[in-house]
């Protein structure tokens, strides 16, 4: 069962959605923007759930016809917009599943509710053809665009829809969920807090990855021993980084971490304020022989491999940049 209280975080989001329930003052089209995996897609099924619900409150009754059924997935009047093209929503996506099926009257719901993952995907045909139905849509319509990029939205799109941003939900409660929802063990739920930053789903997906666990531990191997590498070792290790199905910025981030932690400790000495507490050793180590400088060098270099990788330069040589900065600093 999901409620409005089930959410984490997001109080203005959620006061939002529920007051307008509770005011019936439901716009025709929202847009949930927020990073991939942070929950948008939960917070629209409850509130089309709670639109749906035939006991009329600003939380789901979870115990109607309606409510059995949206758990079920076969809510008739509660439809997700798919598209058959991974990486674009067409112009016939919008005209076959939302254009020529709004003018049906719902099918047992007093609203029609229309949820379209992936937002930013829609081609600028798309969208000029979404923007007819947002220009007059029926009294019984909700459109809800979930999306991780709101700038690739057309701004007639923007303006005809009631924009919610996500926001980073605190530390402490994505430890707090980790740890007593999950059972995640305090040193764990530290590491992944200080990934996930404010994005509870990510917290969660790295909580239970093992991939990541292996990630993590390569990384930091890597680091703990690149000055005594050679360049034919280090172009291995970059071959191996390539070979993982995991996001090569989450890769670049646990470097980040791990340079944090030794700046911090270089700094201050304080072991309570680390993430990789376990590997005090060898922060310690790597603290001692380093420069503040550089560190603050390599840091910088961790950034720019960041955008030289989202500018399409070349994976290995930019990771062979990165490592022959670390090891020379």
């Amino acid at each position: 069962m999901a409620k409005f209280t089930d959410i984490i975080g997001q109080e203005q989001l959620k006061e939002h959605l529920q007051n307008a329930i509770s005011m019936n003052k439901v716009s025709h089209a929202y847009i949930i923007n927020g990073e991939r995996s942070s929950g948008k897609e939960f917070i629209a099924r409850i509130f089309a759930m709670t639109l749906q619900c035939e006991r009329g409150g600003t939380e789901p009754c979870g115990e109607c016809h309606s409510c059995k059924q949206t758990l079920s997935n076969n809510q008739p009047d509660i439809i997700y917009v798919s598209h058959e093209k991974p990486n674009s929503i067409g112009v016939e996506d919008i005209r076959s599943q939302i254009n020529h099926d709004i003018g049906i009257k719902p099918y047992s719901s007093p609203r029609k509710i229309y949820i379209m993952n992936e937002g930013e995907k829609m081609t600028a045909q798309a969208q000029n053809a979404l923007l007819k139905t947002l220009e007059e849509p029926p009294e019984y319509a909700v459109i809800l665009i979930l999306t991780t990029h709101v700038e690739a939205l057309l701004p007639t799109i923007l303006s005809r829809c009631v924009v919610l941003h996500m926001k980073p939900v605190p530390d402490a409660k994505v430890k707090k969920y980790l740890m007593e929802e999950l059972g995640v063990p305090d040193y764990k739920a530290n590491i992944c807090v200080a990934f996930a930053r404010g994005n509870i789903g990510k917290a969660k997906l790295l909580a239970s990855s093992e991939e990541f666990e292996k990630v993590k531990d390569e990384a930091i191997t890597l680091v703990k021993y690149i000055n005594d590498m050679e360049i034919n070792e280090i172009v291995k290790a970059i071959k191996k980084i390539n070979e993982y199905k995991f996001d090569v910025n989450d890769y670049l981030d646990i470097l980040s971490v791990w340079y944090r932690d030794v700046l911090l400790y270089k700094a201050t000495k304080d072991i309570n304020s680390l993430i990789f507490k376990d590997e005090l050793p060898q922060i310690r180590r790597v603290a001692d022989r380093s420069t503040y400088e550089g560190i603050e060098i390599i840091v910088n270099a961790l950034q720019q491999a960041k955008r030289r990788l989202e500018a399409n330069v070349n994976f290995d040589l930019t990771m062979e940049l990165l490592l022959l900065t670390i090891k020379e600093n």
